[in-house]
């Protein structure tokens, strides 16, 4: 199982650091690499694009052509775990501060409010149900969140103060939070587990 993850802004090393744990604690053996280049993403099981800065990461994307890649993948049925600012990169369009992040890839038909909870200073950790995770430990850094889904096949796996937190279709996960800034593995967990079912 290779796991690519994007490594051109943001929390990536998080991301690593938790996936190495999850992966203990499953007993799968996983390669992990840290993805910089269309071809870090040959072969990939699966890919997260971290949270971090979406106008800087989306750039980097398009320069590199990995925004291609990462679509090519998609349409091959590869798990994709967007968190925060991955969540903006995978969505079909949103508000005005969206707009400023340039062409998004358009994975999921739907619709993001790039700060929708406000500036740094209203980052908050939330206890969060989520849809058959369970309970997580929620960290929100700048979030954003869907204002709308265009497409029937979204579900809904979770919301916070009405706002619309976690979807996921088919292969792709998207979460306004960062799961990678905590110590619970339930998430990365639920990730692996979907490759592994694919994989095996």
């Amino acid at each position: 199982m290779k796991i690519a993850i994007i490594a051109l802004q943001g929390a990536f090393t998080e991301h690593a650091d938790i996936l190495k744990k999850a992966t203990a604690e499953l007993n799968i053996n996983c390669n992990i690499v840290l993805a910089k280049s269309k071809q870090d993403l040959q072969n990939a099981s699966g890919i997260i694009i971290p949270g971090g800065e979406s106008t800087t990461i989306n750039k980097l994307l398009k320069e590199t052509g990995m925004d291609e890649k990462i679509k090519e993948l998609a349409k091959q049925n590869i798990p994709i775990l967007a968190t925060c600012a991955g969540m903006i990169i995978i969505s079909n369009t949103g508000d005005t501060q969206c707009k400023k992040t340039g062409k998004l890839l358009g994975l999921l038909n739907m619709e993001v409010n790039r700060n929708a909870f406000g500036t740094q200073k209203d980052s908050f950790e939330k206890e969060l149900e989520i849809k058959g995770i369970g309970k997580v430990n929620a960290v929100f850094i700048r979030a954003p969140a869907i204002t709308k889904i265009n497409d029937s096949t979204i579900e809904i796996l979770a919301k916070t103060n009405n706002k619309i937190v976690a979807v996921k279709k088919n292969n792709i996960i998207a979460l306004a939070f960062h799961p990678e800034l905590t110590e619970d593995t339930k998430i990365h967990k639920y990730f692996l587990e979907s490759i592994h079912r694919k994989v095996i």
